[in-house]
């Protein structure tokens, strides 16, 4: 059974920063791409974030505030979220794709900035 589980979400103040963390389960880890969505009510979930292999990418809105990361010893992923914007308020989940096996989601951590 495939899980994947978010943590490290919560309230901050315009300009700080939070680092969100996605462990994943039932899976050979490192043959997945791993990457971090976002949502917010009444629209579709935003790619931000993505790593596979020795790559990464990023949304235009976060490059350069956010960093995602892996460790596949440890399989886990994690969003670095640097410098954050009122506008950052989402869900956001962790995704787990490899071609032919599917893609697979998180539950999804909360994040608000505000004052």
């Amino acid at each position: 059974q495939v899980q994947l589980v978010e943590s490290g979400g919560g309230l901050v103040q315009p300009g700080g920063s939070l680092r969100l963390s996605c462990l994943a389960s039932g899976i050979s880890f490192s043959y997945y791409a791993m990457s971090w969505y976002r949502q917010t009510p009444g629209k579709e979930r935003e790619l931000v974030a993505a790593s596979g292999g020795s790559h990464t990418d990023y949304a235009d809105v976060v490059k350069g505030r956010f960093t995602i990361s892996r460790d596949n010893a440890k399989n886990t992923v994690y969003l670095q979220l640097n410098s954050l914007k009122p506008e950052d308020t989402a869900v956001y989940y962790c995704g787990a794709s490899r071609l032919f096996r599917g893609q697979y989601w998180g539950q999804g951590t909360q994040v608000t900035v505000s004052t």
